[in-house]
């Protein structure tokens, strides 16, 4: 029977939840009247550890040492094989695009301005009292660090980001609690081709990975819409982020309770009702006719689509008026890509966000980007029996055909690591039958066996799996 320790930290409570997240999800052992304790399993029962314990050990009852070995809800483990997928997935998209990569970090500091919902993130608190949070998102620390880079950098910048990302949310079918994203934007460039190019990348990562615009589309719309609307009718700007919100979930909740919303924020009913009609529009045409000529929204998305036409997407796209996207620092054009089967939630989404770097007190640059997460990429692939085969792949199994020769066979594979390929070594004394099914279970290219004899005149055997070939070779001239 093992033993349980109870021992005080100085860490605050806001803080040991999340990190104690695994702990706390696979013990029943007990609750704490205090968040400044957690427990540590001890190897003795009596003694051990350093002296001055804080308190006598706990004797737990053996039901409580099986734990559960799944990992927290909404989270993930990456065995080999999940890991060969998000590698795949990864390098697909890094390829998309020759974009210059950006490395990001796990926590960025908490301002609420800048976050689209206190739930999103979970919130920390330093010992210094600095609030910060598992980050949500990408967008709001790639406007931080454009701003730190300052002049060093020249406009345009085309920069991409794979992140992991932390949401405290509703859990669906494709959507975790936490998941990787890939991030791709454009800084410096206000002209609607900067969106262009951007969708494009995506339609081209889709494709090389077996996606076509019978399984995906794409909603586009602009925020400017909704501007010109509320101004139409009078409608307070401090509003708009709101209302924003409000309307992306449009096709998630029951019509009567987006107007219940919408009339809490003190829009009236016949504002409403005009509202509703212009988000039901399907064609450009249609909503310049609502509103009374062709504006700034309307002549971009125009031009948006005349481009799709030149850069070979015009099929995947389609307007919709209802596409606000949530988040409040989106101020111009916003897309969605969505499962035209309608199994799944958004699959990616973006837009321009021309004013998010002078919230964080830096220069209006125009900008605009898009995410893309990879539980939702997954989640299609599988539905539509796309998922590749992505088997493990090894150039070389070493073995030692005798116990006495390990050493040697640590030589053979040491020689041709440094020569750059990769090797499994055997690392016990195993029959060659074993060996054989262990080259198909990794699928390795060729079998370097370490006999007694060849190893006496500075050889080994080497048997190439896929043509049967077998020779001896001198260790020196293995390649």
């Amino acid at each position: 029977m093992r033993a349980i320790h109870i021992v005080t930290t100085r860490l605050s409570s806001s803080f040991i939840r999340p990190v104690l997240l695994d702990f706390v999800s696979c013990s029943p052992l007990r609750q704490f009247s205090t968040p400044r304790r957690f427990i540590c399993a001890a190897s003795k029962v009596n003694g051990g550890g350093r002296s001055g314990s804080i308190v006598a050990p706990l004797v737990v009852n053996e039901e409580f040492q099986n734990i559960d070995v799944n990992p927290p809800k909404g989270t993930r483990d990456f065995p080999p094989e999940d890991m060969r997928l998000r590698n795949w997935l990864f390098t697909t998209s890094k390829r998309s695009h020759g974009y210059l990569g950006m490395r990001k970090w796990i926590f960025q500091y908490w301002r609420r301005r800048h976050c689209s919902s206190e739930k999103l993130g979970r919130r920390l608190e330093t010992k210094g009292n600095r609030r910060v949070a598992l980050r949500p998102e990408l967008t709001p620390s790639l406007a931080r660090l454009v701003i730190q880079k300052g002049k060093s950098v020249s406009l345009p910048l085309k920069w991409f980001a794979v992140g992991q990302c932390w949401r405290y949310e509703r859990m669906t079918r494709g959507r975790r609690r936490e998941h990787y994203q890939w991030n791709m934007d454009i800084i410096g460039v206000p002209e609607v081709t900067a969106e262009a190019e951007l969708i494009s990348s995506i339609m081209t990562f889709f494709k090389r990975i077996g996606i076509t615009a019978s399984d995906v589309g794409f909603k586009v719309s602009s925020r400017k819409v909704l501007q010109e609307f509320l101004k139409k009718y009078g409608v307070p700007e401090d509003l708009f982020g709101r209302v924003c919100f409000i309307i992306d979930k449009i096709e998630k909740i029951p019509i009567d309770e987006i107007k219940k919303e919408l009339g809490f924020t003190g829009i009236s009913d016949d504002a409403i009702e005009q509202l509703l009609q212009v988000f039901s529009v399907k064609s450009l045409d249609d909503l310049e006719d609502i509103l009374g000529g062709a504006g700034e929204a309307i002549a971009d998305m125009k031009q948006l689509f005349s481009l799709a036409e030149k850069f070979g997407y015009s099929e995947w796209i389609q307007f919709d008026a209802s596409v606000v996207r949530g988040l409040a620092y989106y101020t111009g054009i916003v897309f969605e890509g969505f499962d035209r089967e309608g199994k799944l939630r958004a699959i990616c989404g973006g837009g321009r966000y021309d004013r998010l770097l002078s919230t964080y007190g830096g220069d209006d640059i125009p900008a605009c980007g898009f995410g893309f997460g990879d539980a939702v990429i997954v989640e299609l692939l599988k539905e539509k029996d796309l998922l590749p085969e992505l088997g493990q792949e090894v150039e070389n199994i070493v073995c030692a055909l005798d116990k006495d020769l390990q050493g040697a066979a640590a030589t053979v594979a040491t020689a041709l690591r440094d020569k750059g390929q990769t090797v499994d070594l055997v690392l016990e004394s195993k029959p060659l039958k074993w060996v054989f099914k262990r080259a198909a279970r990794v699928n390795a290219r060729r079998l370097v066996l370490v006999g007694k004899t060849e190893w006496e005149v500075g050889s080994v055997s080497v048997k190439v799996l896929s043509s049967g070939e077998q020779f001896q070779v001198k260790l020196n001239d293995l390649e």
